[in-house]
C-alpha cells in the first residue's frame, strides 16, 4: 500500500486542480457572465410607462421588445395602444406573473413573455424597445443594440441612459405619487454613414466624406474641381440624412434616405433668384 500513497495523492492533487481549472471556466463563460447582469426587479410606475411609449410614439404598427419585462406592464401597455410585441425576462415567476396580467388585461393574443437572457435575444423584429435596466447593463447590451436593430429603431430606457452615446431626446417624469421624478431616455438608431461618398448633381460631381459617432455626423464636402463647401448644418436620424451646404453665393440642401451604401432622395439648388431641385443618388466607395 505504501508504494501506491504517493501515486494516489498525485492523482487526488490532480483531480482538485482539474475542478478548480473547470470551475473557472465555468464561471467564467459569457452566458453566465451575462446572468450576472440580472436586474432585481422595480416595477416602472404607470405614469413613466405612458411617457416612455409617448416619447417613442408606439402605435399598431409597432413590434415592442421590453428588456427585463418584469410584470409585463410595458408590453401589455404597448398592446392596449395596438401594437404586438413580447417581453423578455430572466426569472421565471415574473413570466408567469406577467403571462397572467396579459391574460386579464385581454391582451395576451397579442404580445407573449420569454424566459431568456437579454444577451441571447434576437432583437431583429422589433420596432420599437424598451428597457429598465442597469447603467453597465445598458452599456454592455449598446453594441448589440447598435449592431442588430435596424435603422429609424427606436429605444427607451426608464432612468438610466447609455453612457456617451447621447440621447435624441431626454424627459423628466414626475412621480405620480408625489416625491421624486423619472428619466426617460429615447434613441434613434442611425444608419451607417462613415466613409468617402460621391455623386454628380446641377452638372458637377461631389465628393463627402462623413465621419460618425453614433448619430452625429461631421461632413466635409468638395466638388470635381477641387471647391470645398461651408457644411452648415448636417443631420442624422434613422436613414434619412440632411446636409446644407454653401459656396460662393451658391446653397445646396441634399436630402435624403441611407439605404447600405446608397443615398437617394432630393437636392434643392439655391443660386441667388434662380431656385431648382432634382434627384439626389450618392453612392459609398
Amino acid at each position: 500500500m505504501a508504494v501506491f500513497k504517493p501515486l494516489s495523492n498525485l492523482v487526488t492533487r490532480f483531480s482538485f486542480q482539474l475542478l478548480v481549472i473547470c470551475g473557472f471556466l465555468f464561471l467564467s463563460s459569457p452566458y453566465l457572465w451575462a446572468q450576472d447582469l440580472d436586474v432585481p426587479f422595480v416595477p416602472t410606475p404607470e405614469n413613466v410607462v405612458e411617457q416612455m411609449l409617448d416619447v417613442a410614439n408606439v402605435n399598431s404598427s409597432d413590434y415592442v421588445i421590453d428588456l427585463g419585462s418584469g410584470d409585463g406592464r410595458i408590453v401589455i401597455a404597448a398592446a392596449k395602444r395596438g401594437a404586438t410585441g413580447h417581453g423578455v425576462d430572466l426569472d421565471p415567476q415574473r413570466i408567469k406573473e406577467a403571462r397572467a396580467n396579459a391574460a386579464e388585461a385581454n391582451v395576451d393574443d397579442q404580445i407573449m413573455f420569454m424566459q431568456k437572457d437579454l444577451f441571447e435575444t434576437d432583437f431583429s423584429r422589433a420596432s420599437v424597445i424598451t428597457m429598465y435596466l442597469l447603467p453597465s447593463v445598458n452599456k454592455q447590451l449598446r453594441p448589440k443594440l447598435l449592431e442588430e436593430l435596424e435603422p429609424g429603431t427606436r429605444i427607451v430606457s426608464h432612468d438610466f441612459d447609455m453612457g456617451d452615446w447621447k440621447p435624441d431626446k431626454q424627459l423628466t417624469v414626475n412621480n405620480e405619487n408625489g416625491g421624486g421624478s423619472h428619466e426617460v431616455y429615447f434613441w434613434v438608431i442611425p444608419a451607417k454613414t462613415s466613409g468617402n461618398w460621391s455623386w454628380s448633381a446641377d452638372g458637377k460631381d461631389f465628393t463627402m466624406d462623413i465621419n460618425q459617432r453614433y448619430q452625429e455626423i461631421d461632413v466635409s464636402l468638395t466638388d470635381g474641381n477641387g471647391n470645398s463647401y461651408d457644411v452648415k448644418k448636417a443631420t442624422l436620424h434613422g436613414s434619412r440624412i440632411k446636409i446644407r451646404a454653401g459656396n460662393d453665393g451658391q446653397h445646396y440642401i441634399f436630402s435624403g434616405r441611407v439605404e447600405g451604401d446608397e443615398i437617394t432622395g432630393m437636392v434643392q439648388h439655391h443660386n441667388g433668384d434662380e431656385n431648382e431641385f432634382s434627384m439626389w443618388s450618392a453612392t459609398r466607395e
